[in-house]
């Protein structure tokens, strides 16, 4: 069972400690500084997102012009073969 002596005034600074820190911790964390960085932060992960976008469109429609060539080709490759079994 749970005793009240077994309460250390070390384990009670300790909470009080971690209580302490923590109401400090929430303080900083909504301060007007902390918005700025958030702020910031966040608007450099914007300008990366634009970024990859940008990337991977250009990914895509240069993806759509290879399979577009290549299947010009594979038409080309076929006409000419149908030309050389009629020659036959």
């Amino acid at each position: 069972m749970f005793d009240l002596k077994d309460i250390s005034v070390k384990h009670t600074g300790l909470f009080a400690a971690g209580v302490a820190f923590g109401t400090a911790g929430i303080k900083i964390l909504t301060s007007k500084d902390a918005k700025k960085v958030y702020t910031s932060a966040t608007a450099a992960v914007l300008r990366a997102k634009d970024v990859v976008m940008q990337t991977v469109t250009s990914l895509q429609e240069n993806a759509e012009d290879i399979y577009a060539e290549a299947q010009q080709i594979n038409a080309d490759r076929e006409a000419q073969e149908a030309e050389i079994d009629d020659e036959i």
